[in-house]
Parts: structure tokens; sequence; C-alpha cells
């Protein structure tokens, strides 16, 4: 039996050119106002434990969809079922309901009865949602002396506090200092392998992939593609380089100096270095035969051991490949002055001739939380002895 089941779900809103046509159009009953489908036609269903991710460039309808879902938002057509009644909880836009002439503590009691915690259960879980939020010496004073930070700590804690059957997740995983995110996807971690079902809307494509099982991308309010998460990730970037491809240019972007990077307060870790080789000399450098070697230098906060990650794109082009210590079962290695490190050398270089760039990735150590990018960092050039066109020269045989 599906937990979540969406049938030809819509979306309008009427737009009036001026408030005075708003207006005429109340008092007379005439139809003045223009038709704008925020979304349309949408459906589909989840079972138990299914995670779905909801992608697409801003306005294609991903917020709507997820407002409509958490009953937020009434649709204008189509039908929403929830298979057995169970408890459904939204993460959209944290802190919105807190006032902030309350104290953190009186909000906590009264944004529970909102969210349907009765008021015995929000007693018990009172201290266990303080702790978490890691706001016990500020629970007490008016929420409108907390930082941001400290705001959406408290509702993030609040809103997950009783594991739900649905769980909606609106870009909420940047929440507070790195320390806190991490706290975050692991809370929503272990809610989706205990069978929580999940959707989750992020343009960051790294967690849809890491988190989800399937993937829905919107376009302009309608389903363009439904299905396993690569192949439809794999269409979706292809759609987006050519919007990019569209768009003039911008500047060069690098790295900031790692001699001006510190590990601040809140933050897990950063990369110090990223050299890459055998180069010659030139700008860009040229790659000396077909093996190119890539070397992270990285340092995180204590004893955690974290994970790298490293991206080859063609310069102006598209992304060759990702490799990634987590996902080939590998770890950096630990250096004698405690910062760790990791080469990875891709022999025979299958690559035409070209301009390419490589970045790299520093994550926790269950390979989800981003602590830091060096994104086309370095570049370099490859002249390959076969001179012919294309990008990649793929295993063959001719018969």
């Amino acid at each position: 039996m599906a937990v979540l089941t969406v049938s030809g779900l819509g979306k309008l809103y009427k737009q009036y050119d001026s408030p005075r046509a708003r207006l005429l159009a109340l008092l007379t009953g005439r139809d003045l106002h223009r038709p704008h489908w925020v979304l349309h036609d949408v459906s589909f269903a989840l079972e138990r434990g299914h995670c779905l991710g909801v992608i697409g460039v801003n306005g294609a309808g991903k917020s709507t969809l997820l407002k409509l879902i958490a009953g937020t938002l009434r649709p204008s057509t189509g039908t929403i079922r929830r298979g057995g009644g169970g408890r459904v909880t939204a993460i959209l836009e944290l802190g919105a309901g807190f006032h902030p002439d309350f104290t953190g503590r009186e909000n906590l009691r009264f944004a529970s009865a909102l969210i349907g915690i009765s008021a015995a259960d929000a007693a018990r879980l009172e201290d266990g949602i303080i702790a978490f939020a890691e706001i016990e010496e500020a629970i007490d004073r008016p929420v409108k002396t907390y930082s941001s930070g400290m705001t959406v700590r408290l509702a993030f804690a609040l809103a997950t506090a009783i594991e739900p059957d649905v769980l909606i997740i609106d870009e909420a995983l940047a929440v507070g200092d790195q320390h806190f995110q991490k706290k975050c996807i692991e809370r929503i971690d272990a809610f989706r392998r205990n069978g929580c079902t999940i959707l989750f809307c992020s343009h960051s494509q790294y967690h849809i992939r890491q988190i989800c099982d399937v993937a829905l991308w919107l376009d302009e309010g309608r389903v363009r593609l439904m299905g396993p998460t690569e192949m439809v990730l794999a269409a979706y970037e292809t759609h987006v380089r050519l919007l990019d491809a569209k768009q003039p240019a911008g500047p060069a972007t690098t790295a900031e100096p790692a001699a001006a990077r510190a590990i601040e307060p809140g933050r897990r870790g950063v990369i110090r270095d990223l050299a890459i080789g055998p180069l010659a000399g030139g700008t860009p450098p040229t790659l000396q035969g077909d093996t190119l070697e890539v070397t992270v230098l990285a340092e995180t906060a204590g004893d955690e051991q974290p994970h790298i990650a490293v991206m080859l794109e063609q310069v102006g082009g598209v992304g060759i490949t990702s490799v990634a210590t987590h996902v080939d079962g590998t770890r950096p290695a630990r250096q004698p002055d405690g910062k760790w490190r990791a080469t990875v050398t891709f022999p025979e270089l299958p690559l035409h001739s070209g301009e390419y760039v490589v970045s790299a990735y520093l994550f926790d150590g269950h390979g989800v939380l981003v602590y830091d990018e060096w994104h086309q960092h370095a570049r370099f050039l490859y002249a390959s002895p076969a001179r012919l066109p294309g990008l990649v020269s793929l295993r063959h045989h001719w018969s």
C-alpha cells in the first residue's frame, strides 16, 4: 500500500494587471484575471521507506508541490492521499512561526501544539529538543536575541523530535554550522533507515544522489521526468548545461589561498592544497605523458577522518569523471602533522586533446556533508597522441 499518492495535482494563481482590476473583479464577479499554473497534472506514488528527490530550476514548482503535500496550500486540481493516516512532518521555512518576544522555551511549547504534539509529549521531549539544538544557555531568552542559526537549530530539533511516517524537506540541510548540519543529516538518514518516507527538495545534486532512491524533475510546473535518481539527474544535468551554454561566461574563479583559510568555529574541515602533475611550464601548464596524478591535502577539526573527492572536467564543456574515497572503499591517509592526504592516479588517460580543469571536495566521515570545495581550481592542457576530434577515446575494436 502506498504511503503517499498524488494524482493530477495542480495549483492555479489568478494574476491581475493592477489592484484596481482585482477590486473590480471582486465587486462585479467578472473574470479579469490571467490564469497562472505554477503546478499542473503532477502524479506519483511512494511506498514506505522510499526517498523522492525533487529537482528543477528556480520557479519550477518544487516548493509549491511540497507545500501542497504538507497541507499549507490547497490544490486547485487533483488529490493527495496518505495511506494509513500517518504523521506528516514538513521542514519548510524553519523558525517562521516563532514569536520574537517569547523565549525559546515558550516558543517550543506553542509550536509543539501547532504541529500536533500533545502537551504531555512536548514536556517529555523538551529536554531532548533543547539538547539537540545546543542552546541550553539561551533557551529562556527571547528569540529576538537569537542568531539566525540558533533559531533554525531550535526549529529543526522540534520538527524532527518525533519520527514521522512522511518527512518533507525543502532546502533545509544548510541549517547552522557544519557541526549541526552533520547532526541534521545523521537524523534524517536514521529516519530513512527506519522506513520513513521522505520528499527531499534541493539544488544539491550530490545530496539527491546520496539520499534519494527516485527523483522527480519539475519543469515549468510539469513533470519532465521521474524515475531512478541517476537516470533523472543525468537528463537534468544535460538540460542545465544547455541553459548555461546560452549565458555569457563569467570571470574565472579560484579557491581562496590556503594560507588565508582557517578552521573557524563551527567549521569542520578545510582543503589545504590541491596539486596535479606531472606538468610542464606554461599558462595553463601542459600534462607530461598520459598519466594524471591529483593530490589533495586537507585538515579537519579533532581527529575526524574525512573523505575526499576529485572531479575532472573539460574547460567550458562537460564533466569527464568524478571519484571519491568513500565510493571506492578507501580513506585518506593521516600525515605526521595531523592533516589528511589522498592521491588519485588516472593512468592512460583516454582523453582527446584539450584544456581540462580539476576540482576537489572535502566530505565528512560518511561522505554526505560537504566541508569544503575548491571548484575548478587547477587547469592543464593535454595533447593526445590520437589526432582525432571528440572528448574521450573509448575502448573499441573493428571487425
